[in-house]
């Protein structure tokens, strides 16, 4: 599909949207690519590396062909952003059964916590080149 790294989210968790954004902001470069886990092209995906289809609980990175879930999806991205955030990448130390169930925490609790969206965020014209 393409060379670039692909997140996929959660398209109507308000903090999904948010942690979209906030990799936007910090991409200037425009390495990543994003998709809801809802649409099309992440469910094509999904079933392509044989991902759960239903079961929205993890953030996903595609990268290299390769499949990352949960804190590793995330501390991968951190690692790739501009600025101070690439270190947060040290935290791969702690083990991940460790970040794992931190992560498996905010994730069950996402939508009380943070609330969510009827619908899929929309992309601006101008991020519309970074949607699939």
């Amino acid at each position: 599909m393409t060379s670039k790294p692909i997140i996929l989210f959660d398209g109507i968790c308000n903090l999904c949207n948010g942690a979209v954004q906030f990799v936007i902001r910090h991409d200037p470069d425009n390495k990543f690519l994003f998709t809801s886990l809802q649409s099309g092209a992440g469910q094509q995906l999904l079933q392509q590396y044989q991902l759960p289809s239903a079961n929205f609980t993890s953030f996903t990175l595609i990268q290299d062909n390769k499949v990352y879930t949960q804190s590793t999806a995330a501390l991968k991205v951190a690692k790739q952003l501009k600025g101070g955030l690439r270190y947060f990448y040290y935290f791969t130390i702690v083990p991940k059964f460790m970040r794992d169930a931190v992560y498996t925490l905010i994730a069950k609790n996402r939508y009380r916590w943070f609330g969510k969206k009827d619908a899929c965020i929309i992309p601006t014209e101008e991020l519309k080149a970074r949607f699939l």
